[in-house]
């Protein structure tokens, strides 16, 4: 599990500009909130997988934890895929050309839909009736790539819970641009996993200074506890 290390100075600046409270959504309605899992796939999951993240290995009961409590209480959970489509190599070239043509395809091939390494990582708690969502960049909100923010929308979702892989590119690039599509954005900082504390500590930081509410496991289950709706209540 990552070291987590907030700066002391953002945190006491947040402190004060929030009349001492650091927190900005700990009301939770479960009913307008989806819990988005960021790419926990066979890909990045697996030893030897092509984009391995070990750290994201350990952040699976954390991960899961959360699911149960949002599946409880009667929120969503979306499992997001990292996904490359046909014709990725020419859409997303800027990004493709930094590899070379073995690397790319074979990266085309492990990202492909159906494709083991594009499957989810089975240790998740993902119900067969839970959302899959499909995502043909970093982001999920990239317009003609995910079809999430209109499903988001048909939900009346305003309220998001990012955890995943990797910290610092799909979740906190999705997390970025959610906040600036006016969601409110909950950033777990033991449920998202990348290469380094350095780099995971660096995007908590920026989520937290600007972006989004940055929470531990513990605390958006206490949320979710403390702001329950049962399921079959009118509410």
């Amino acid at each position: 599990m990552h070291r987590i290390e907030l700066s002391r100075e953002l945190v006491e600046r947040l402190a004060r500009e929030r009349g001492g409270r650091l927190h900005l959504f700990e009301d939770i309605d479960p009913r307008r909130t989806a819990h988005l899992v960021i790419d926990l796939q066979n890909g990045f999951m697996e030893p030897g997988a092509p984009v391995e993240v070990p750290t994201a290995r350990e952040i699976v009961p954390n991960v899961n934890a959360i699911s149960r409590a949002m599946r409880a209480a009667g929120g969503t959970n979306i499992f997001v895929r990292f996904t490359t489509p046909v014709h990725a190599l020419d859409d997303w070239s800027c990004f493709y050309a930094r590899f070379p043509p073995e690397t790319r395809q074979a990266h085309q091939a492990a990202f492909a839909p159906g494709a083991h390494y594009w499957d989810l990582w089975p240790k998740l708690d993902a119900r067969p009736d839970e959302l899959r969502v499909n995502k043909g960049r970093f982001a999920a909100f990239i317009p003609g790539t995910c079809d999430l923010h209109g499903i988001l929308k048909s939900r009346d979702i305003d309220t998001l819970v990012v955890t995943g892989t990797l910290t610092n590119c799909c979740c906190e690039s999705t997390a970025r641009d959610a906040m600036q599509l006016n969601y409110k954005v909950i950033f777990v900082s033991d449920a998202n996993a990348t290469l380094t504390d350095a780099e995971h500590n660096a995007t908590l930081n920026n989520m937290c200074a600007l972006f989004a509410d940055v929470m531990s496991t513990d605390e958006v289950l206490g949320a979710l506890r403390r702001c329950q709706t049962p399921v079959g209540t009118g509410g």
